[in-house]
């Protein structure tokens, strides 16, 4: 490539964690649409389907740190390629139990927490990737499209699953899935490598550009080549003494457990929602199910864009906390307004605005630790997600609970309530201070 030439491989990478986002959420929210059906199979209760979903968050949740390690420690081609792998076997061996089988639940349950625990190497190393290869100044956006793949990868599923259940059952829609996955992360690993100047196809001026951005490299000399350090990850111990001994990290993800609480009722129950409680019929509930993906997928790029935006002007205060502030406050309203609201489609495009409210917060909390931690972003970055599912498999469990003994309004008004808590919890982030000093992650 000469010289002269501006590549935009940073980019082409971003757009493919795009896609493994994408079909991250095909694999887990398949459950969710074809959850009536495999229920109906093998004579599970709504609340044996929600533990379903909760062992699976569970899984998810507990890897999240030791993934962030991994990726730190490994670099996120490798660990994300493996995580596609671990994750596709699971997806496909989810259709594979008999209906024969003595207590299916717990085939079930350990099939779903061991899918959690390979997909939990998504975003911890999609944020390394992030901390080694853009700019501070572009995080925001490039978060934002990572995560705009939840909304696409879910808004795709209902008529996906759908389609592929009427023709073929529903065990042919997670056999379906794992082939996608599988082929999107064998792509990933031809392509993608773990640090830019490992990178053939890198340009000398784009080089430049990601140098001038990585603040948490440290100081180095013109024209310089990233260290051997910088091009694998880390070898000394995460300091999880100084990393937890602030306010940042535990305010971000508390917010993020309330963040997950409620995202994952859109994930886990607002297609059954929808159909079993506003009393749509199966293309009807596909159709208005996609509605609140389709706001995530629109509103999370939006969303970073708008963060890298005020923060180039105003600074991360404003860019960051700023954003995330006001998008999950607008969750919140939207959540007690819908919820209240008769007409079954009016309340479907309320609740989907809720969504999207939520999810231009999202490149925040992502772009928040990629700053302040910088060669460990993978580490806190998967502690912060444990918050996010644990708040998961809590939802999962606890809004069917409510919704029997209080009524499905209930369950969408305590998510309106912890919305609230997290946008105040934002208010406690100081995006400027740095956990992680440039030697140390140098």
């Amino acid at each position: 490539m000469s010289q002269a030439a501006t590549s935009r491989v940073r980019w082409f990478l971003v757009a493919w964690l795009f896609i493994l986002s994408a079909v991250a959420f095909l694999d887990r929210v398949n459950l969710s649409v074809a959850g009536s059906s495999l229920a109906g199979e093998y004579h599970l209760t709504d609340i044996q389907l929600g533990v379903m979903f909760s062992a699976f968050l569970l899984g998810y949740a507990l890897f999240q740190t030791p993934s962030g390690w991994l990726a730190d420690r490994f670099g996120p081609r490798r660990v994300l390629a493996g995580g596609v792998l671990w994750w596709g076997i699971f997806t496909a061996l989810t259709a594979a139990v008999p209906v024969t089988v003595a207590k299916p639940i717990l085939f079930f349950l350990a099939i779903r927490f061991l899918l959690g625990a390979g997909e939990a190497v998504v975003y911890p190393a999609s944020n390394q990737f992030v901390a080694r290869w853009i700019p501070t100044q572009e995080r925001g956006i490039a978060n934002g499209w990572i995560f705009a793949g939840v909304g696409a990868g879910s808004g795709l599923s209902p008529s996906l699953i759908t389609y592929v259940m009427l023709r073929h059952g529903w065990r042919s829609s997670f056999w379906l899935c794992a082939i996608i996955g599988l082929a999107v992360g064998t792509v990933w690993y031809i392509a993608a490598r773990d640090a830019p100047d490992q990178h053939p196809l890198v340009s000398a001026s784009e080089m430049t550009a990601i140098r001038a951005g990585l603040t948490f490299q440290g100081p180095r000399p013109n024209g310089a080549a990233l260290s051997a350090q910088n091009r694998r990850a880390p070898r000394t111990t995460v300091p999880w003494r100084k990393i937890l001994s602030g306010k940042n990290i535990w305010a971000v993800t508390f917010s993020y457990f309330c963040y997950g609480y409620v995202a994952w009722i859109f994930f886990s129950w607002f297609y059954i929602y929808l159909a079993k409680v506003r009393g749509l019929n199966l293309k009807a509930s596909a159709f208005y199910g996609t509605l609140p993906f389709l706001a995530m997928a629109a509103c999370c790029p939006l969303g970073g864009l708008v963060s890298d935006w005020l923060t180039r002007r105003a600074g991360r205060r404003i860019g960051r906390c700023g954003v995330a502030f006001i998008g999950l406050g607008l969750a919140g309203v939207f959540l007690a307004f819908g919820s209240s609201v008769h007409s079954a489609r009016l309340a479907s495009v309320v609740l989907a605005g809720g969504a999207g409210a939520l999810y231009l917060s999202q490149s925040s909390f992502w772009s928040v630790c990629a700053d302040i931690a910088g060669g460990f972003s993978g580490s806190v970055s998967g502690f912060m997600n444990m918050g996010a599912q644990l708040g998961g498999a809590v939802t999962a469990s606890l809004t069917p609970a409510i919704a029997l003994r209080y009524g499905w309004t209930a369950s969408f008004l305590a998510a309106a309530f912890l919305c609230a808590l997290a946008a105040a919890a934002w208010l406690l982030v100081d995006p400027e201070h740095t956990l992680i000093p440039a030697a140390a992650a140098a």
